[in-house]
C-alpha cells in the first residue's frame, strides 16, 4: 500500500538535518506509522501515544543514524521496538499459530467464494464484516507473526527490510507471513458464502506448490497467474479469498493520519 503523494520529496539519505530531515520523515510515514500503531495499541489514544513517542525518539536520536539502512527501516526499527516494549501477552494468547499443515485448506466439498470479474459483487455488509473478520484476526495473532503481517500488508516494506528490522533471516519472515496469511483467511471466510465445488483434480502436491507460488507473488507484490494448461478451482478460490483477505489487511475508513496528530508531532520537535 502506497500513501505516497502525486509529487513526492525525495527520499532521505541520513545526512540532511535534523530540523529539515524530521517533518519530512513525519509527512511521509506518519500515516503507515499510525496504522501500524493502531494494531498494537489497545485504544486510539494509546496509538497516537505511541507515534509521537517513535517520532521523537527518531529526533532525539537522528545524529545516531549511521546509513546503512533506509531511513524507514530504521524508523520501523524504532517502532517494533516499541510496540514489544508495551506488549503485554493477553490472557489465553497462544505463544505460536497452528502448524502450515492445519492452516492449509483441505478437502471440503463446500468452499467460502469470492465473485470473479463477471459475478455479482459481495454484499456492502458481506465485506463490512470480512473486513472486521480480518482485523480482529490480525489483532489476535501472535507478536511474533502480527509484526510481519503488519510491516508487509499495511506498511507495504520488503521481506528483507522486516527482516532487518526484526532482526531474524528473510527465510523466516516468509514462513511467518505465509501462516499469518493463512490464519487470517480462516476468519475471513466464516463470512463468505460458499458453494459446492469439484473434488481435486490436481495431485495435492501440485495445489501445494501454486500455494506456495501464489503466497511468493503476495510477497512480492505481483500478480499471480496460473500456469498454462493448469487449471484448478478449488485453487482459484483459495486464491480469490487471499486476494480479499490482503485488501482487508489495508487501512479501513476512519483510521486515517489524523492531521492533528501530525502538527502536535511536529510541536513537539519544537519544544
Amino acid at each position: 500500500m502506497s500513501h505516497a503523494n502525486s509529487d513526492p520529496k525525495p527520499q532521505l539519505t541520513g545526512s540532511e538535518p535534523r530540523a529539515q530531515a524530521l517533518p519530512q520523515l513525519v509527512e511521509q510515514e506518519g500515516p503507515r506509522l499510525h496504522a501500524l500503531a493502531r494494531r498494537f495499541c489497545p485504544s486510539r489514544e494509546d496509538a497516537e501515544d505511541l507515534v509521537q513517542e517513535v517520532f521523537l525518539t527518531a529526533f532525539r536520536t537522528w545524529d545516531q543514524f549511521r546509513g546503512d539502512s533506509k531511513v524507514s527501516t530504521w524508523l520501523y526499527t524504532i517502532a517494533s521496538r516499541a510496540c514489544m516494549k508495551m506488549q503485554r501477552k493477553k490472557v489465553g494468547e497462544p505463544d505460536d499459530l497452528d502448524s502450515l499443515d492445519d492452516l492449509l485448506p483441505k478437502g471440503e466439498l463446500r468452499m467460502a467464494t469470492v465473485p470473479g470479474p463477471d459475478g455479482d459483487p459481495l454484499s456492502d455488509q458481506v465485506r463490512a464484516e470480512g473486513r472486521m473478520a480480518v482485523q480482529q484476526a490480525i489483532a489476535d495473532l501472535p507478536e511474533s507473526f502480527r509484526m510481519p503481517i503488519v510491516l508487509r500488508e499495511i506498511v507495504g516494506l520488503s521481506l528483507a527490510d522486516i527482516g532487518g528490522i526484526l532482526q531474524i533471516p528473510e527465510a523466516t519472515v516468509k514462513t511467518r507471513l505465509h501462516r499469518a496469511r493463512l490464519k487470517l483467511r480462516q476468519a475471513l471466510v466464516e463470512n463468505l458464502p460458499v458453494r459446492e465445488v469439484p473434488p481435486f483434480n490436481l495431485e495435492k502436491a501440485i495445489c501445494l506448490d501454486l500455494l506456495e507460488a501464489k503466497q511468493t507473488s503476495l510477497d512480492l507484490g505481483l500478480t499471480f497467474d496460473f500456469p498454462p494448461g493448469v487449471f484448478c478451482e478449488r485453487c482459484s478460490e483459495v486464491f480469490r479469498t487471499m486476494d480479499l483477505t490482503q485488501q482487508f489487511c489495508s487501512i479501513a475508513p476512519g483510521e486515517e493520519w489524523p492531521a492533528e496528530l501530525g502538527r502536535l508531532v511536529l510541536k513537539s520537535f519544537r519544544e
